[in-house]
């Protein structure tokens, strides 16, 4: 099923899918269509071993679909090398991830710091670009601080600082609350809702329905079938 979205693309599957050889053969992905445009925020959801992982590990670059044509910012990743799709993923994607995935001895802003290390950005531009975007994330104050020192909360914020500063055009967040209590989980949200209103193309896998509400449309994936739904016309 597919959902007409007016604007550029940034990622558009032409049925895509992922099959695993046998036998038996399994269909992770059934071949789909799926547009997200520019600026849109996406939550997918379904049961665990739905699918919401293959199709976010495409969407990421970190599978290859063995069916259709999965295009990036309008390019053909299918035509790319396995180096080029590395650096295309650097470029272009950032990732949050349920556990966080920050050094324990590394500061705030030496974790952020550590995401442009691979692309020879020179340190004091990285140190300046950590620093400006742990700000934008409401840690600044917290940039000398340890994950040994910090709240969940905190820690999944410098996750999402080190997603952003590369500039990427898609944010990918796996289950980004699922380490958090509540109101933590409030919180993060509330930045989300931030960095959505800024611009950004964010898609969040979630089993959360009060953390699908705050797309602008929810996906659902129940035995590797993609449901696409109708836009909502505000995010919650």
């Amino acid at each position: 099923m597919t959902t007409t979205i007016h604007g550029s693309a940034v990622i558009e599957f032409r049925g895509v899918g992922l099959t695993y050889p046998g036998p038996p053969a399994v269909h992770a992905l059934h071949p789909c269509d799926l547009r997200i445009a520019d600026g849109e925020f996406v939550t997918v959801v379904g049961p665990s071993g739905s699918g919401k992982s293959t199709l976010l590990n495409i969407a990421g670059l970190l599978d290859t679909p063995t069916q259709g044509q999965y295009l990036l910012n309008g390019i053909d990743t299918a035509a790319l090398s396995a180096t080029r799709l590395a650096a295309l993923r650097g470029e272009r994607i950032g990732f949050v991830f349920q556990a966080f995935h920050l050094l324990p001895h590394r500061s705030a802003l030496e974790n952020v710091e550590l995401a442009m290390v691979y692309r020879a950005v020179p340190r004091p531009q990285r140190r300046a670009r950590a620093a400006a975007v742990l700000e934008r994330v409401g840690l600044a104050h917290r940039a000398a601080a340890l994950p040994t020192q910090m709240s969940g909360g905190e820690r999944q914020r410098v996750a999402v600082a080190r997603a952003l500063v590369g500039e990427p055009s898609l944010l990918l967040c796996d289950e980004p609350t699922g380490n958090l209590d509540s109101a933590t989980s409030a919180s993060l949200l509330e930045l989300l809702d931030t960095l959505h209103r800024d611009g950004m193309t964010i898609v969040v896998i979630t089993h959360d329905r009060q953390v699908a509400q705050h797309g602008q449309r929810t996906i659902t994936i129940r035995d590797g079938v993609l449901h696409d739904s109708a836009h909502r016309s505000e995010a919650a």
